[in-house]
């Protein structure tokens, strides 16, 4: 990598189209400039500067020493931030995997709250569905899990915190058969008509469905909002987050059928390993412990900061 006299020298050339006019821009002698030229010349055993003109031009070789040794200034500029950033107690990046119940723009206003913190942590969200979230942090592709829909599974140093409960409605659109039989509607009656489900995600455990009664033909799709559309449209039936419903539900464009076996609560879940807990995992965990906004957040509202 070329010191920062040698960059200097180089941009000064491209730009003052001559030694002397370097020179004078760098604020020093032109024999100097000239040696200087001619050490780099030596350095690197190439034809850095075209002297066949009359203006001064880099060479390719030297347009490319250029470029390159400015990326790689930049690059060791940034490695020697994240030294600090990690020597400072900060992860070098933090992977939070949001169970796919959850709608990841209500964490956006907890972004912009980290993001003032000034950690120069990378953070990257993705979504998982049921045992897939698990998995992921089991698995070293997930620092923190948020949303988790089943109960914590054996993970060495697992820690983990309620979210609180979701609630869910049976739901199906205003002209499927479903919406027309009187109320509390039974297993059997439900049995023959597609079930929507949102796929589990799990590459290496048994892959799980809720709410799904054995036999039932399936529909299965890849996200919540895919399943909520789904039934609005009347391709199958299934129990839907109440939150996310709520609206179509009030509009008509979705019924509430009353089971007579209900769903209860569905506890929702954060966790991660305490073997790696950095100023960054932390801070997130602390902001879902607080009650209020955990409520916001299982609830689908948006989280004030």
């Amino acid at each position: 990598m070329l010191s920062e006299d040698e960059m200097a020298l180089l941009e000064a050339v491209e730009q003052a189209g001559s030694l002397s006019r370097a020179a004078a821009r760098l604020g020093k002698a032109p024999s100097t400039i000239s040696h200087a030229a001619r050490q780099l010349e030596a350095r690197f055993d190439a034809l850095l500067f075209d002297r066949r003109r009359y203006r001064l031009q880099l060479t390719p070789a030297g347009r490319l020493l250029t470029q390159e040794s400015a990326r790689m200034s930049q690059d060791m500029a940034r490695l020697t931030r994240r030294v600090k950033q990690v020597a400072g107690g900060w992860e070098d990046r933090l992977a939070i995997v949001t169970d796919e119940i959850l709608e990841v723009e209500t964490l956006l206003p907890l972004v912009q709250s980290f993001d003032r913190l000034d950690s120069g942590v990378q953070l990257r969200f993705t979504h998982e569905v049921l045992g897939g979230t698990w998995e992921a942090l089991r698995e070293g592709r997930a620092d923190l899990v948020v949303g988790a829909t089943s109960a914590p599974p054996s993970i060495p140093q697992l820690r983990w915190a309620e979210l609180g409960a979701m609630e869910w409605v049976f739901a199906v659109a205003p002209r499927h058969p479903l919406a027309r039989l009187p109320e509390p509607l039974a297993q059997e009656q439900v049995l023959p008509h597609r079930a929507v489900v949102v796929a589990d995600t799990a590459r290496r455990d048994d892959a799980r469905s809720y709410g799904l009664l054995g036999g039932q033909p399936v529909l299965a799709v890849p996200t919540m909002r895919a399943k909520v559309l789904a039934q609005r449209d009347g391709l199958g039936v299934g129990w839907l987050p109440r939150h996310r419903v709520a609206a179509l539900l009030q509009r008509g464009e979705l019924v509430e059928k009353k089971m007579a076996h209900s769903r209860e609560p569905n506890p929702l879940y954060i966790a991660w390993r305490g073997e790696h807990e950095g100023r960054a995992l932390a801070w997130w965990v602390e902001q879902f412990q607080q009650p209020r906004l955990a409520r916001r957040l299982v609830q689908g509202m948006p989280i004030a900061t």
